[in-house]
């Protein structure tokens, strides 16, 4: 068994050219390579090799497959060779599981999500408790039942317990229920009770198209939210997970873009219309999880979102979380009160491709809607212009879209272009001492990079009774490698299941049902030498850095969110941004957008 997360770090790091280029002789052809297929022993050019989509294809005898399937199709390999294989050769080691851990340590929250998933499909489709879920999906929404089917909806009956009950018959324990958010307590109910009633459930499955949570869509009118998420849990976390991703992958990657859509049943009723590469996140924030295994399957993005206040906001956030993970975002500005699906129904897919087809860069879009608030008016109106365009510069990880980005933003609001750069470079240089890196000439394997976060866990492992005071302060998001982030999550999970015993607080127990990767990094943590002289002052300074990053971070979505705010929203946003800034200033951090320009 290899983790999903490895294979798709195998693949996106892994040149197919040069796997392919062991075995076949290839010549640049446009975007793409040729050379004779080594699959039926072909001598035209007709093997083709798509570096950008990460794809081989021969014209001849039809084989085609990703950078794994070469492999096995050319060596016999099965799938986890393959993946050995090219692991080895872009510097990956693929670890030997031994057999204790070979198998999954969370086959029981698997399997109590899987039962869930027809328990609830049962009941849309058989019950006449489902009828007015039916009655939404198939006449309110105007969905095929083929495609209702395909998307695995289902139905929780307005019933306190039904799934609980069904899951006891089958053996299930309430403590598995519990750890998967089906079910959950209150200190108002002797029994636990469930998490979904009365809702259309909506299945939410992994790249393996195995179902880890749902959303549910509340039908009946009742003081409640119209939809919730699973919680978070050992299979299931919210801000990794993109939905539809397992099912439209193949299409991004033949389209070479994908459609960003605010929710499930956007996306559904895209499917629905033939449009194959749109994805969800689980909610309207697109995380930087999300963004970095979107990028793996295309470089280039087109958002379409809703065009009101907090549609805006989603959109710029999402798209500079898409810049920061190497993707280039564009914009489609729907009509007010209109959504992707609305506009699909009423018009099919050719009235979308209307918007699609006007869609812009994100920073034309932000530049739009200064003009239109006047900010580009007056001085002042400029300086915040500028505050908020940067955010989006310094999100670019393409140093050439990021070039463009400075021509453009110098060229609407009268700042040179040699300011702005300098305002990047400061900002850039602020990051590495804040990270405890050298300058940039420094070569990259000398950097001791992300100390603080190594200096962290390993008090953490050492000593868990300091996780709690430490989960108030430091989120997950704010650990920028995943490997130590997945780490520090499940050490707050751990906290909420099983508060350290002070006796053994260095204990590993917690860590035992982890993937085995991750596993062998904690007990690599465990047993390091290095000894923390000062351990609270080593703690104190690495919560204060990951502390600034979090600040840092709610403070570029501030100044997006000003942007478009009305004025008594942007006086609110202001004061916050203020506050935030004196925060930031005494942990030691110059905070960027000050000093460009001088008020009038």
């Amino acid at each position: 068994m290899v983790a999903d997360e490895l294979i798709e770090e195998i693949r996106e790091q892994a040149d197919i050219v040069q796997i392919v280029g062991e075995y076949v002789s290839l010549r640049r052809s446009g975007r793409t390579y040729r050379g004779p297929c080594p699959l039926h022993g072909g001598d035209g050019p007709n093997f083709s090799v798509d570096p950008e989509r990460g794809i081989f294809k021969c014209f001849v005898c039809g084989e085609g497959g990703d950078v794994f399937s070469f492999p096995m199709k050319l060596l016999g390999l099965e799938f986890v060779d393959a993946v050995r294989f090219v692991g080895e050769r872009c510097g990956i080691e693929v670890p030997e599981y031994d057999q204790r851990r070979e198998e999954d340590p969370h086959r029981d929250l698997r399997e109590a999500v899987a039962f869930a998933a027809d328990w609830y499909a049962k009941r849309l489709w058989d019950d006449e408790d489902g009828a007015r879920a039916r009655e939404y999906l198939l006449q309110r929404r105007s969905l095929p039942e083929a495609t209702v089917r395909d998307f695995g909806f289902g139905f929780a009956p307005d019933d306190w317990r039904g799934l609980r009950d069904a899951a006891a018959k089958h053996e299930i324990d309430d403590e598995v229920l519990l750890r998967v958010g089906l079910i959950k307590t209150s200190e108002r109910a002797r029994e636990p009770f469930d998490m979904f009633r009365g809702r259309m459930m909506i299945p939410i499955r992994d790249l393996r198209g195995r179902t880890i949570g749902f959303g549910g869509r509340l039908l009946a009118d009742r003081d409640a939210p119209k939809y919730i998420n699973s919680p978070d849990s050992p299979i299931f976390h919210k801000g990794k997970i993109v939905y539809g991703l397992d099912w439209s992958r193949s299409a991004i990657r033949r389209e070479g873009v994908f459609l960003v859509v605010e929710g499930y049943m956007d996306l559904v009723a895209l499917a629905a219309a033939g449009i194959g590469n749109v994805v969800a996140p689980l909610g309207t924030a697109l995380t930087e999880d999300q963004a970095r295994l979107l990028s793996r399957y295309a470089r280039r993005a087109l958002l379409l979102y809703d065009s009101d206040r907090a549609g805006l906001v989603a959109t710029f956030k999402a798209a500079d979380e898409l810049l920061r993970a190497g993707v280039h975002p564009s914009v489609a500005t729907l009509p007010r009160g209109e959504d992707p699906d609305s506009i699909v129904q009423k018009g099919g897919p050719g009235a979308l491709e209307e918007y699609t087809g006007a869609a812009i860069d994100v920073i034309d879009r932000k530049i739009q809607i200064l003009e239109k608030q006047g900010y580009l008016d007056s001085i002042e109106g400029r300086r915040r212009a500028v505050d908020g365009l940067m955010v989006t510069i310094r999100a670019s990880a393409d140093e050439a879209l990021r070039d463009i980005y400075l021509d453009r933003v110098a060229e609407v609001t009268g700042v040179q272009k040699a300011t702005l750069q300098r305002e990047l470079e400061r900002a850039a240089a602020e990051g590495r001492r804040r990270a405890g890196q050298r300058p940039a000439e420094t070569p990259a394997a000398e950097i001791p990079k992300l100390g603080a976060e190594r200096k962290l866990l390993l008090l953490l492992v050492r000593d868990r009774t300091l996780v709690p005071a430490v989960a108030k302060l430091v989120e997950p998001e704010s650990f920028l490698t995943p490997t130590y982030r997945e780490i520090y999550r499940a050490l707050l999970d751990a906290m909420d299941r099983q508060p350290a015993d002070p006796d053994e607080s260095d204990s590993l127990d917690w860590a035992e049902k982890l993937p085995a990767e991750l596993y062998e990094r904690v007990r690599g943590l465990a047993a390091d030498p290095e000894e923390l002289t000062n351990p609270d002052a080593v703690l104190d300074d690495a919560i204060a850095r990951l502390r600034a990053r979090s600040l840092e971070k709610r403070l570029a979505d501030l100044m997006t969110e000003v942007l478009v705010a009305d004025t008594r929203a942007g006086v609110e946003l202001a004061s916050e941004i203020k506050r935030i800034r004196q925060e930031l200033s005494a942990l030691g951090v110059r905070t960027p957008g000050r000093g460009l320009f001088r008020r009038a």
